[in-house]
């Protein structure tokens, strides 16, 4: 028989939620009550077990001088080079052993130790209370002041109050809070990212005067018929509710009935009240709608949503998850600015302060739980504590931590039980706790596959094919949950280069109502800033087990700019349709917003000959309502050509300053063609001339034993052939949990990567040079004939390409194009898609015009390097002397290094440039899709190996 030590670190192992927190509340950013904030340089002593020192410190008096300092809100492993640990990434394998609630003896432990005094005017003890509110602690925390012994929590991403007031001192508060990396909690906390233990959040010390707020629940309606909104404001101690702007001012608990302006994401009217009890003034913002499941439907105010969302983790690539009001404000006029409209907040409740900009600027929110369970799948789901009753408290204590915290913010309308946590009696008793705490919003929970306690079906990365036949109400379930709508809560797995297939997805939210839209995983790239590397991702700290750069699956790089997703997602989701089917001078205009009309927007035209704008008005456009369409006259061309392209673009602006966006921001465009480009013609009366071991045809020589072109007039020009192979980007890697094909490895061990050129012919003619090759991989009896034939006007030198595979090709080729070397070349020009890159199911965004750049400047900095900066629909380029014209259009991408090395790189600090800029013509790319964790390249994006013949003109800038 053995005995295990009673300890005072039990709670570690502890399934409760903890003990001497007060209940949670309602959280509002200020009032006139007195607070201290107790952010700021903390002493920090580490532990590596949770035992390892006892409560001393705590104790008034103590010496911590030879303590280290740590910036709170921080995480530990964050600061210090190092010298406190160091952070792991995993998606969603526990970094110790599964035997739920143990946790490791190593289990590194923070001491922390704040000394503060109160300010010279806080109240006196008879006036009032005080308590200690922590906002975010990892992973559990046991709390101290001036020695007294407050409790212990866990919940890391939700908020835990203290009373304290008989406790302060005018001077010397001794503040000592003992942080655990792992314990029980951390079983309910495996939420595919980084673990960063530590205060992150913001530590407040808060004044509670007698007959001050505790909690308050304001309830504001909106009846779409009347146009009346009804507000209640429910309150645990007796008071009064004023809104001026509405003429109110009635007791707390009382209904009131007013003329209201609604709130929507779209239109997010808020009105300034106030809470006045006896002791204290609270300010409310106030947001009057009204969310119902109406005919299968989500509604707001009377009307359906379509979710233009995306999932947000919380992330700074300094800071991690301690993320200041800034940041939070960059991140929502990003998302405005880029035309999103909803948020999830996976996979916890952010910062509060990030739902009241939500509610200032406008953005549904699904708000989700601090729970998921993922690492249990492992097991079959076996031992899952959310199916374990003895767990059951600590669910529900979640639960309602984030309900009671976030009740009063109009922006949110769905309640997430939480992620990936499997199924069970505790989600069961989460969602009726919900519901019968708050019946004015839905609940949603992606993994109750049969919908028994939710509002919404949802899922995660299914295919277009299976979300067309759920549109079509034609898939299978339980009856119930062939009566709810339908909402993708994780899409379009932003990792790396893509996700491919947006606009597809979008396509089909559009055509069918019970499709109410998703949410793209996820916001942010989760790169940490490294002096070495760029940004590290999983592996680069030497972790036992971890998952890689699958922490980095973004719309904005870790920096925040943004990424050619989230370009491509803004003009995806843009809320005005603009375009033609017909080319009569009229151009469609669609308003696809919910709610709002075009009444803030401002619409002009301008009009491009081959691709240069040469001239520009504005469009009258009348105020669509939401859903209607109107054919609008366009002007008279404003010159007459011939020979060259010609299109209108048009361009939904906005027509005044916003909260989120200037006059004059690009809203919505779209482009109408009017000519089309007449091809590029090479006649071929120049012969190749053949010499000492070269060949001159036109301004080129070329090795006459190999046909190899090496000079365009005064241009060297090395290694032009034939290319199929491109650094394989995170979603052609897939993932090994996905039951579609995964190219990069097939293309790989067929060895694409490593083809090889055999020449068969060099063979002067009397016109044309034709170089006669097959390219094929070693070990492989599969190939490409490959033709080169070059011919010349004495100016102009045309190649054009005759592909022809043997073999028997089984799968789609990474590209298809030919790839050259130039020794000088910068500045690009072309005329194509642009400015950003696109592959064919990437490119919505890719307008077409004139563009410029430097050949630095085309490159996509994704923090694991792979295939990137292709502009797609190229009419012809200009870049290190030379001019190059397609036919048929082609995507070009330019670099200072080959693919070889770009496709061996980790991380971009692994890129050296080189002395030579390599090309790529590309006549096909295959598409990029969501492979990394989602469905893989559509089929009507696929390259597929088959007969191929293209041709490009290449002319010496500057020669006539």
């Amino acid at each position: 028989m053995s005995f295990r030590t009673t300890t005072a670190t039990d709670y570690v192992e502890d399934v409760s939620p903890g003990s001497g927190a007060l209940p949670p509340r309602a959280w509002y950013a200020a009032s006139d009550a007195k607070s201290v904030s107790l952010n700021g340089s903390w002493r920090l002593r580490m532990s590596p077990t949770a035992d390892a020192e006892d409560d001393s410190f705590a104790e008034p008096g103590f010496d911590a001088g030879g303590w280290a300092e740590v910036t709170v809100p921080g995480h530990w492993v964050l600061q210090g080079d190092g010298a406190f640990g160091l952070p792991i990434y995993t998606n969603h394998l526990y970094p110790f052993p599964v035997d739920p609630p143990r946790v490791p003896t190593e289990n590194p432990t923070g001491d922390h130790l704040r000394v503060f005094d109160l300010p010279q005017d806080w109240p006196e003890p008879s006036d009032g209370g005080a308590v200690i509110r922590f906002d975010g602690v990892e992973s559990c925390a046991r709390v101290w002041l001036n020695g007294t012994d407050l409790g212990e929590f866990k919940g890391s991403r939700l908020p835990h109050e203290f009373a304290v007031g008989h406790l302060l001192r005018p001077s010397g508060n001794v503040l000592a809070v003992r942080v655990h990396q792992w314990s029980a909690g951390s079983y309910l906390e495996d939420q595919d990212q980084w673990w960063l233990p530590g205060i992150f959040r913001d530590v407040t010390l808060l004044h509670r005067p007698a007959g001050g707020a505790l909690d308050f629940f304001v309830h504001a309606s909106y009846d779409h018929r009347t146009g009346e909104g009804t507000l209640r404001v429910d309150s645990d101690v007796d008071g009064r509710v004023s809104v001026p702007a509405l003429d109110i001012d009635v007791e707390t608990g009382a209904p009131v009935t007013v003329p209201v302006e609604a709130w929507t994401a779209e239109t997010p009217k808020l009105y300034d009240g106030v809470l006045v009890t006896e002791g204290e003034r609270v300010p409310l913002r106030i947001g009057f709608r009204t969310v119902v499941l109406e005919d299968g439907l989500v509604k707001v105010n009377g009307r359906p949503l379509l979710f233009k969302g995306v999932n947000r983790h919380e992330w700074h690539p300094e800071r991690g998850r301690a993320l200041d009001l800034a940041t939070m404000r960059e991140d929502v006029l990003l998302m405005k600015r880029h035309n999103l409209n909803a948020v999830r907040t996976s996979h916890y409740p952010p910062h509060p302060a990030f739902l009241d900009l939500c509610d200032e600027y406008g953005l549904w929110v699904i708000d989700e739980c601090d729970l998921e369970t993922h690492g249990f799948t492992e097991q079959d789901w076996r031992d899952n504590p959310v199916d374990d009753d003895r767990w059951t408290p600590a669910l529900l204590d979640r639960a309602a931590r984030m309900v009671e915290r976030d009740k009063n913010h109009p922006s949110v309308v769905i309640w997430s039980l939480g992620n990936e946590a499997g199924t069970g009696r505790g989600l069961t008793a989460m969602a009726e706790w919900i519901r019968g705490r708050d019946s004015s919003r839905l609940v949603h929970y992606e993994g109750d596959i049969d919908c028994r306690d939710t509002d919404v079906y949802s899922r995660m990365y299914a295919a277009h094919a299976e979300v067309e036949r759920i549109g079509r109400e034609l898939d299978g379930g339980t009856h119930r949950r062939r009566e709810l709508p339908f909402i993708l809560c994780e899409y379009g797995h932003a990792m790396g280069n893509g996700p491919g297939g947006l606009a597809d997805y979008q396509r089909l939210f559009e055509a069918h109502d019970r499709l109410q839209g998703g949410f793209v995983w996820e916001w942010i790239d989760h790169g940490i800033t490294h002096p070495r590397l760029g940004f590290a991702y999983g592996g680069d700290f030497g972790e036992e087990l971890h998952d890689g750069n699958f922490v980095c699956d973004g719309l904005v790089f870790p920096d925040r700019r943004p990424s050619p997703a989230l370009l491509e997602f803004k003009k995806v989701i843009e809320p005005v349709g603009i375009g033609s089917d017909h080319p009569d001078g009229t151009v469609r205009v669609t308003n696809k917003r919910d709610f709002a009309d075009l009444s803030d927007l401002a619409f002009e035209w301008s009009y491009q000959v081959d691709g240069e704008t040469v001239g520009t008005g504005r469009l009258p456009v009348p105020a669509l309502a939401p859903g209607a369409s109107a054919e609008v006259k366009l002007p008279e061309p404003p010159v007459e050509v011939r020979g060259a392209e010609t299109g209108w673009t048009v361009r939904a602006l906005l027509a005044a300053d916003t909260a989120w966006g200037p006059r004059g921001h690009e809203v919505a465009w779209g482009q109408v063609p009017v000519l089309a480009r007449p091809l590029p013609a090479v006649a071929a009366t120049d012969g190749p001339v053949p010499g000492d071991r070269v060949i001159t045809l036109g301004p080129a020589s070329f090795d006459a034993r190999t046909g190899a072109l090496r000079t365009i007039g005064g241009v060297e020009v090395s290694g032009l052939r034939l290319d199929v192979w491109r650094a394989t980007t995170d979603n052609d890697a897939g993932a090994e949990w996905q039951s579609e094909t995964r190219w990069a490895t097939v293309w790989r061990a067929y060895g694409l990567h490593r083809m090889r050129h055999r020449l068969d012919a060099v063979e002067p003619g009397d016109d044309a040079l034709t170089v006669r090759t097959r390219v094929a991989p070693a070990a492989r009896e599969f190939g490409l004939g490959t033709v080169y034939r070059w011919t010349s006007d004495g100016n102009r030198l045309k190649l054009t390409v005759s592909v022809s595979p043997d073999g028997d090709w089984t799968m789609p080729l990474p590209r298809l194009g030919v790839r050259f070397g130039l020794t000088r070349a910068d500045a690009v020009t072309w005329f194509g898609g642009g400015p950003g890159e696109g592959y064919p199911d990437t490119k919505s965004a890719s307008r077409l015009g004139r563009w410029r750049s430097s050949v630095d400047g085309l490159q996509t900095p994704y923090v694991r390097p792979q295939e990137n900066g292709a502009r797609a629909d190229v009419r012809w380029v200009e870049i290190g002397g030379l001019r190059v014209e397609g036919d048929p259009e082609f995507s070009f991408s330019a670099r200072r290094w080959t693919t070889e090395q770009l496709d061996a790189a980790a991380h971009l600090t692994d890129l050296t440039p080189g002395g030579t800029v390599w090309v790529n013509l590309d006549h096909g790319l295959h598409g990029i899709g969501s492979g990394s964790c989602g469905p893989g390249v559509l089929p009507q994006y696929h390259l597929t190996a088959q007969p191929a013949e293209f041709s490009f003109v290449f002319t010496e800038i500057g020669r006539a």
